[in-house]
C-alpha cells in the first residue's frame, strides 16, 4: 500500500514503511539490530531510506514472527541460512549439499507441523 504519489518501487522512509506495515519506527530500528540482512541506506543525519526489497524483507519478518508463529531466533537462522545460498560464491567444498539437505528438513518439518 504505497503513498499515492510514491512509486511502487520508491525509496520509503522508515516512517512511511511504519504507515504502510503497521510496524513501529522503534521495531523497525530494533530489527535492523537483530537481522543484518535488514540494511537500508542511511544518508545525512542517518535518516533512513528503504529500498523495494528492504521493505519485503520487513513484511517477510513480520509474516514469519507474527503469522508463522517464529521467534526473533529463529528469523535470524532461517534468514541466516538463506544467505550464503543467495550470494552463491564458489567455494571449495562450500558445503552446499549440507545446507540443500537442512532446508529439505527444515521445509518437511514445517509441512508437518501444519498438517493437521
Amino acid at each position: 500500500m504505497a503513498a499515492p504519489d510514491k512509486a511502487a518501487d520508491a525509496f520509503r522512509t522508515i516512517g512511511e514503511l511504519s504507515r504502510e506495515t503497521g510496524i513501529p519506527q522503534h521495531i523497525l530500528r530494533y530489527w535492523e539490530t537483530r537481522f543484518p540482512q535488514l540494511r537500508p541506506l542511511q544518508r545525512a543525519g542517518n535518516r533512513r531510506y528503504y529500498r523495494t526489497e528492504d521493505a519485503a524483507l520487513v513484511r517477510r519478518i513480520q509474516a514469519l514472527l507474527d503469522t508463522e508463529g517464529y521467534t526473533i531466533r529463529g528469523v535470524q537462522k532461517l534468514l541466516g541460512e538463506e544467505a550464503p545460498v543467495k550470494r552463491g560464491g564458489s567455494s571449495s567444498g562450500g558445503g552446499g549439499g549440507r545446507k540443500t539437505a537442512l532446508l529439505e528438513i527444515r521445509d518437511a518439518l514445517a509441512a508437518a507441523l501444519t498438517a493437521d
